[in-house]
């Protein structure tokens, strides 16, 4: 197999639970948290969050338990929230936990007006993200500098915001109701800071709740509380999370090849008129009687390539 591929073989995966948890992560507690409540509840080293939430955020916190944090990098990066955005403040950090800068009058503002704002941050932006971050500056974390009182130029970087819909207005305290639906990399409180700013009179993320990502929604989820179960909650099978992607049925003929870490032809006719294998797409290979066997990608000659094999020979 290539650099970069992975193997599990079946020993290593035997008596090992493995597959995707999502919590509704409460307020008050950070991601890593949540991870380490998971990893006591399943008595495993490996397990894995997508998607960080700061610890004001409640919602969606997809965890992989086991073997499935290798599927991590193959799931979808889009996100949904619903939030509200407080005009007329500025703050440190863009949201209400941070130190408060300025204070302005909010102007007389309706419906119309609004969705015309709202529609410059619809579609592909750039977007500066927080000072308070995790992005990276000379290989230190944003907000660790911006914690000792230094003030950071960002670099904007393209996002993806696939809708904002106005759900709400109240003139009377200046919220509005948003939900967003987005790519992977996108600050809902740089969208509260810029569109505060874009209005005349500052803006501030005041709540938010993520009702999606990496394929899973709030249906899915469960509290906390239920960690503390016996046994804890049953895992979701794997291949639910990676529904949206092209996949590949193997023949039994194929099946101690693939094991072996051998490449394959690309057979999914319908992806391929599709237009959907383009080289290095992402392929789900799934076992004769339907269980997922690993993931594969489509190499520039239109073989897939192991990436992941389940249940490995030797």
């Amino acid at each position: 197999m290539e650099h970069g591929g992975f193997r599990l073989t079946r020993a290593a995966m035997a008596d090992q639970p493995w597959g995707f948890l999502v919590l509704d992560k409460p307020a008050g507690l950070t991601s890593h948290a949540c991870v380490s409540r998971v990893r006591r509840a399943y008595g495993l080293r490996r397990v894995g969050h997508g998607g960080t939430l700061d610890p004001a955020v409640t919602g969606v916190l997809p965890i992989a338990v086991g073997s499935a944090t290798r599927l991590l990098p193959y799931l979808s990066g889009e996100k949904t929230y619903r939030g509200t955005v407080q005009l007329g403040l500025t703050t440190s950090s863009d949201d209400l936990q941070g130190e408060k800068l300025e204070r302005r009058p909010v102007p007389e503002l309706d419906i119309a007006t609004l969705n015309r704002v709202l529609d410059r941050f619809r579609g592909a932006i750039q977007q500066v993200p927080p000072q308070v971050s995790a992005v990276h500056v000379d290989g230190e974390r944003a907000y660790r500098r911006a914690r000792r009182g230094e003030t950071l130029e960002l670099a904007p970087r393209p996002v993806l915001i696939q809708r904002l819909e106005l759900l709400g207005w109240n003139p009377a305290d200046g919220r509005m109701e948003l939900e967003v639906a987005c790519s992977a990399g996108t600050y809902i409180r740089a969208l509260a800071r810029d569109l505060g700013a874009a209005l005349g009179c500052g803006g501030v993320l005041a709540s938010l709740r993520r009702t999606a990502a990496l394929g899973f929604s709030l249906e899915q989820a469960v509290p906390l509380e239920a960690l503390e179960q016996r046994p804890p909650p049953h895992l979701l099978e794997p291949l639910a999370a990676l529904g949206p992607l092209p996949r590949q049925q193997l023949s039994p003929s194929q099946l101690d090849g693939w094991r072996c870490g051998r490449r394959l032809s690309a057979a999914t006719p319908a992806a391929a008129a599709a237009g959907e294998l383009s080289e290095g797409q992402a392929v789900v290979v799934v076992t004769p009687d339907g269980n997922l066997a690993g993931m594969a990608r489509v190499t520039a000659d239109g073989q897939l390539q192991p990436k992941l094999v389940l249940e490995a020979a030797g």
